[in-house]
């Protein structure tokens, strides 16, 4: 059996765009700096927060854990 570490496993941050007010705490929080503004409003008019391409997700959960709205999932891959 191999011996499989959270660091070995790949994670996606999913956010729920049209639900998302922009508050920026899991922007804030996240130790790796995955995520960001987006650059277009969402249907309620805020900057939500998207993922960033150049940095990888540890899977930390802390995201998840300080978004008010409950619209950060994160997955394994």
């Amino acid at each position: 059996m191999q011996n499989v570490t959270k660091e070995s496993v790949k994670h996606k941050v999913v956010v729920r765009a049209q639900f998302c007010k922009g508050c920026g705490l899991c922007i804030e929080y996240c130790p790796r700096k995955v995520l960001r503004y987006s650059n277009q409003l969402n249907s309620s008019g805020y900057y939500y927060a998207e993922p960033s391409e150049e940095t990888e997700c540890s899977g930390c959960m802390a995201c998840v854990l300080v978004c008010p709205d409950c619209v950060i999932e994160v997955y394994d891959e």
